[in-house]
């Protein structure tokens, strides 16, 4: 039974509550009736919406403006804040941005400056070349431009009394030859242009840093092989003066001649003024002053060689007939010593000085016919017989390939032919050790 009572009033009560909601749909649709003192109004479904939402929306304003005002001063700080900070990150921002330009215009700055101090080192290094440059070209070169040379210059064999001298391909010509460094040497006097156009360009047209680095480099490489140039250069010449002394040397030495013995150079003198080196000297300015002294050797040598009689005495090639020593007599007189050679050459035939000396004698002698007789210093003296003219006169001073006179016949003599002989301390010696002599300096000169 209780459980029936349960169900009845379970029922009832779900009766009820679809009564109020048919209640309340059935008011929804007819309106809204609102009571206020005696007195009713009725309302739409629009209208009382409306009003709702009217009175929602200025609820919710009116919360916002009271939680406005009411942490009014927290926002303000807030903003405030938040735009101190951005305002410190952009000023720190600014300053590490101006950091980083001056430290840019620093660098810049400075990288202008070491291509500046730079560039002023290549041109002080290209000045220097060109000063070397220069002292290079007042140096004279070894190889002889304007002496006697020999186109095949071949060492004559050893000739016993009894052979006579073959004929020696030898032809004496005034060669001019141009140094070999000369071309060097011109290069070198030649200053790089991109140089040239760096210090000359204006500021406006100056390179850029970013190229700098790459045309240093480039100037450098070409100072460097100007200064290489030099250095060959200077090398070659120490080389040569070194050798052409040392031959020069070697040929006195064998032939017994003293350098130190020759007389001086005429018309020279002066006084004494000591050669020194500067204590700071560089490399350059040391094998510099080697070349010189060495040069004054060679000098010194070459003049005491041009009083030697290394030189033939005739024009052309050698044809002797008679060398020196013992011989048969050519007019049958038996066994005789021939003083000298004789060389075949045509009637009138110019005979030249074979070296520097003074006119002792120039007429007839006896057997000699027309003789020249030349004394070099010392104790060297050379004759010439046989001659058809003289063209020269005693106490004259005679250069070496001066025409002294002509073949001839004069004298005890069977045909035309120079008779040539070479006397130390008045002792005639064979002059094919003078002539060989002339052959190894025709190598070296």
């Amino acid at each position: 039974m209780p459980s029936r009572q349960k169900v009845r009033a379970h029922r009832a009560d779900s009766g009820r509550v679809l009564e109020q909601e048919a209640t309340v749909r059935r008011a929804a649709r007819s309106g809204y009736t609102l009571a206020h003192a005696g007195r009713s109004f009725r309302l739409g479904p629009v209208t009382f919406w409306i009003a709702v939402g009217s009175f929602v929306i200025m609820a919710g304003w009116s919360l916002a403006t009271g939680t406005y005002f009411a942490f009014h001063d927290d926002v303000i700080k807030r903003l405030i804040a938040r735009q101190a900070e951005q305002q410190f990150a952009y000023e720190d921002r600014i300053a590490e941005l101006r950091s980083q330009v001056d430290r840019t215009a620093s660098r810049q700055l400075l990288d202008q400056e070491q291509f500046e101090q730079k560039l002023d080192q290549i041109l002080r290094r290209q000045s220097t070349l060109e000063n070397r440059a220069a002292t290079l070209t007042t140096v004279p070169d070894p190889t002889p431009t304007g002496s006697i040379r020999r186109t095949r210059p071949t060492p004559l064999p050893d000739v016993s009394p009894e052979q006579p001298l073959k004929p020696s391909p030898i032809n004496d010509t005034v060669i001019f030859s141009v140094p070999p460094d000369r071309e060097a040497r011109l290069e070198s006097r030649v200053a790089p242009a991109s140089v040239v156009r760096l210090a000359s360009a204006p500021p406006a047209t100056k390179p850029t840093l970013a190229g700098i680095e790459g045309t240093i480099a480039r100037l450098q490489a070409s100072l460097d092989r100007v200064e290489s140039r030099q250095t060959a250069t200077l090398n070659s010449l120490e080389e040569s003066y070194d050798g052409k002394a040392k031959r020069m040397r070697g040929v006195l030495a064998d032939l017994g001649i003293n350098p130190g013995k020759a007389p001086p150079p005429a018309a020279t003198g002066g006084p004494f003024v000591p050669v020194t080196l500067q204590a700071n000297a560089g490399t350059f300015e040391r094998q510099l002053f080697r070349i010189k002294v060495a040069r004054t050797q060679v000098e010194r040598l070459t003049h005491t060689l041009g009083t030697v009689p290394v030189r033939k005495p005739i024009v052309g090639d050698i044809d002797l007939t008679s060398s020196f020593g013992v011989r048969s007599d050519p007019f049958g007189r038996g066994p005789a010593m021939h003083s000298g050679l004789d060389f075949r050459s045509g009637h009138g035939d110019p005979v030249r000085a074979t070296a520097n000396g003074k006119v002792v004698t120039a007429g007839w002698n006896g057997g000699y016919g027309k003789m020249v007789e030349i004394d070099h210093g010392n104790d060297i003296t050379t004759r010439y017989g046989h001659l058809s003219e003289i063209e020269v006169r005693a106490g004259q001073t005679v250069r070496v390939g001066q025409t002294i006179g002509r073949v001839g016949s004069t004298g005890r003599s069977t045909g035309p032919h120079l008779h040539y002989e070479t006397r130390i301390d008045g002792d005639a010696v064979d002059p094919q050790k003078f002539l060989r002599a002339g052959l190894r300096l025709g190598n070296a000169l």
